[in-house]
């Protein structure tokens, strides 16, 4: 007897459509298991053993053959035990159900439960995408596969209650899809801006950041409050939109990081890796990749604490993200594309001891050091940041006041401004991934940032004397047209590129 059940499998960020082939032939009990499975597939088949004689029902002592289709297609964790489990019980007629317009997966314990898999929600995109009406998952994974409009959800718990399902005799309830509309309520932030005294100038600069999305380092003394004032700066950014939220969440299910009683990610991600993180971890990897700490700091923001502890490999991997917002990891079996827009918040001490330039404590580096010290950051790479911070120490009666500082919820609110004013801009061009201006690229930065006589006359001088790289040139047009957006200003006035020029790397050590 033959009988064919629907999965998927993930590949990167997006599902691919695979039949789970039982044939049940005369001969000795043997199980055969092909179409490139990797070890824990290979294993599904004593644990669905184990599960369909634990659950009540007729395991055939018979030649069994399991294909999973395509072959070319590699197969990989055990997602794929609940539909063969199915597939041999609707091969020896204990199952009556079609099951053409369904998709099922699901990990089985040996004692018939089902458990969690990763990757629920790009597996329910697809079924919708491919037509199919019904979609069976692992009851902890159905409000995460409910996210996705157009499809009948069912929360399965065990194999019996599955079958039971199919035979008619016990329906499941379909899962109801989830609440989406509290995404407009004022989230909770661990830290704001009004926590921070001082630093009313690295403020607006960390604002202009928020609202075009443009890469930050900021440099100086330990405690001063770099750490702080970027573990803040969620709490300025726009909330995200339900499109954003489900971009971000479908990155987190492939990497199976959603918690299971809130699977819609509601606040931007803030990451933070530690600097001793491997190449994978940060950029994504493994024998079928999966996303690193900068994909998953997607729409959010990626915060590199001792910027210049981190190794070079790591750094120099951040060039691709950082320029074209994506990254790309290839493997002999080909090529995956994880998203990767976030903004890039670096802080770092100016030397090894940290003090150089420090106002009130010496630094003890001699001047080798400190040059080392500071080329360990390759040019390429600070030239991709668009604002350069040195943050001075902040007075001690500035500390010990009680006065607050601005609400985070106040400069969130002109930030939020600035970036509509930039999507009503951008929107008419109908690129997906162009949302605010640090996305712009040469041909939107002519067409949207034009200056005065007297602005451009400034900026030629200003290539000149700093010696600025086209890139820089576009960078800083970017981050003009982001400061008149935040002012309210239709054009670029000398003012706002002045402010964006004093933004650019200085030397800080000759």
């Amino acid at each position: 007897m033959l009988a064919t059940v629907l999965s998927c499998a993930v590949i990167g960020l997006d599902a691919e459509l695979v039949r789970v082939e039982v044939d049940i032939a005369t001969g000795l009990e043997r199980v055969t298991l092909v179409g490139l499975p990797d070890a824990a597939v290979r294993e599904s088949s004593e644990r669905v053993r184990a599960a369909i004689t634990n659950s009540g029902f007729y395991f055939p002592s018979h030649r069994l053959t399991i294909n999973l289709a395509p072959a070319d297609l590699r197969k990989e964790g055990p997602a794929y035990d609940l539909p063969i489990a199915v597939g041999i019980l609707a091969a020896t007629r204990q199952i009556q159900d079609s099951m053409e317009d369904a998709l099922i997966l699901g990990e089985l314990s040996l004692d018939g439960s089902v458990r969690h898999v990763k990757g629920a929600l790009p597996m329910a995109n697809a079924a919708v995408q491919l037509g199919y009406r019904r979609l069976f998952v692992p009851a902890v994974d159905a409000l995460e596969a409910a996210l996705v409009p157009g499809i009948d959800v069912y929360p399965i718990a065990s194999l019996a209650e599955l079958v039971q399902h199919l035979q008619g005799v016990s329906p499941i309830a379909k899962q109801n899809g989830v609440e989406l509309g509290d995404l407009d309520d004022e989230p909770v932030y661990a830290i704001a801006f009004e926590d921070v005294k001082g630093q009313e100038s690295v403020k607006r600069a960390l604002e202009v950041a928020c609202a075009g999305g443009h890469n930050v380092l900021m440099q100086g003394s330990p405690g001063v409050g770099k750490t702080l004032l970027a573990r803040a700066l969620p709490s300025i950014l726009p909330r995200l939109t339900l499109a954003e939220a489900l971009d971000v969440t479908r990155i987190y299910s492939v990497a199976d990081a959603l918690p299971s009683d809130h699977p819609l990610i509601r606040i931007r991600p803030f990451r933070s890796p530690h600097h001793t993180i491997s190449h994978a971890g940060l950029v994504g990897g493994g024998t079928w990749p999966r996303p690193g700490e900068i994909s998953m700091a997607h729409r959010g923001v990626l915060f590199l604490d001792e910027f210049y502890e981190y190794g070079t490999k790591n750094l120099e991997a951040l060039r691709q993200p950082l320029e074209d917002r994506i990254i790309t990891i290839s493997r002999a079996q080909g090529a995956v594309t994880f998203p990767a827009n976030f903004i890039l918040i670096a802080a770092a001490n100016p030397c090894p001891c940290g003090y150089y330039g420090d106002t009130e404590k010496p630094c003890t580096c001699t001047a080798s050091m400190i040059s080392k010290y500071q080329k360990r950051i390759s040019g390429p790479i600070l030239d991709r940041i668009d604002i350069h911070l040195n943050v001075p120490r902040v007075p001690v009666q500035k500390l010990a006041s009680l006065e607050q500082g601005e609400p985070s919820r106040v400069i969130r609110q002109r930030v939020e401004a600035a970036r509509a004013v930039q999507q009503a801009r951008l929107a008419p061009l109908s690129k997906p991934n162009l949302l605010v201006n640090g996305d712009m690229g040469p041909a939107e930065v002519q067409q949207f940032c034009p200056l005065s006589k007297e602005g451009r006359q400034m900026l030629r001088l200003a290539v000149e004397r700093m010696g600025l790289t086209a890139r820089a040139y576009h960078r800083i047009l970017k981050l003009s047209r982001t400061i008149a957006d935040l002012a309210g200003s239709e054009q670029i006035e000398v003012s706002h590129l002045a402010e964006a020029l004093q933004y650019r790397r200085q030397t800080t050590f000759a």
